[in-house]
């Protein structure tokens, strides 16, 4: 059993580094591209920071505070936009024919599709977010405990897990609404840009919707409550803060439930 789990990263790891190696034989080209890549993906850090160039905090949050949760919510979605930002690119392939190429061949489709054109680009974007972390967290007036210390990495990574979830979630609706990939890019890049900022920025009844309807909330704003020993403003109970693994076990859960259920009804083309 272990081996089989090992098999689909394995896999991963295969497809993603022969595409690596193929953009390797040009490397100016790849530095470049990695270069522009970090400095734009670094754009919604300078605009968090001229922000508070007019005013010394928002929505009642610090300079560093806000900068925790741009740099948690970026790397979170850099990380999971590299290993599976690519299945965007699903309904495209369902609307031109060429997913049939995808399904006839020994490897999962869902890996097949997520390291396409695998590109040491994508790796520019863990830069700026990764910084920003840096530098935020010993600038933060924050209690730390042991717990609060553990939190950080855990909530990285579980936003990651959030983030992972959306992208096959979306993916998998485009089996059925094809032209749905503008509609589905809310969810991940709007996701990404929401919770880069405090929630206190909005209304309570959207917080409510990107807390119980689609998760956005516990990518890193409720474990950050926890870290920055802060209120919830919906007044949710002090387990909410730790509730971000379940959350993403739960979505990625239905993400596969959904994805599996695509691929079972796919219906060719027949192109």
């Amino acid at each position: 059993m272990a081996d089989g789990g090992a098999r689909p990263v394995r896999t991963y790891g295969l497809l993603a580094w022969t595409w690596l190696r193929a953009a390797g034989r040009f490397p100016v080209s790849m530095a470049l591209l990695s270069l522009a890549t970090a400095v734009v993906s670094g754009l919604d850090a300078v605009a968090v920071l001229v922000l508070f160039s007019r005013a010394p905090r928002i929505a009642g949050f610090t300079a560093p505070e806000v900068l925790f949760l741009y740099g948690t919510s970026a790397l979170s979605f850099a990380i999971s936009d590299i290993v599976l930002g690519t299945t965007e690119q699903l309904g495209e392939r369902v609307r031109l024919g060429t997913l049939d190429a995808v399904l006839v061949r020994p490897v999962s489709p869902l890996i097949q599709i997520a390291t396409e054109q695998f590109s040491p680009r994508r790796l520019g974007k863990l830069v700026p977010a990764a910084v920003v972390l840096a530098l935020a967290l010993p600038r933060l007036d924050a209690p730390w405990t042991p717990g609060r210390a553990a939190m950080v990495p855990l909530m990285v990574a579980s936003g990651t897990a959030i983030f992972a979830g959306l992208w096959v979630l979306t993916a998998a609706v485009q089996f059925v609404m094809v032209d749905s990939h503008g509609a589905t890019k809310s969810l991940t890049y709007g996701g990404a840009y929401l919770t880069q900022y405090p929630m206190t920025m909005f209304g309570r009844d959207f917080v409510r919707g990107v807390t119980f309807v689609v998760p956005l909330a516990f990518v890193n704003w409720q474990p950050a409550l926890y870290v920055l020993d802060r209120p919830d403003p919906l007044g949710l109970p002090a387990a909410a803060r730790f509730a971000a693994p379940a959350v993403a076990a739960a979505l990625c859960g239905a993400a596969a439930l959904a994805w599996r259920a695509g691929i079972r009804h796919y219906r060719s083309t027949g192109s």
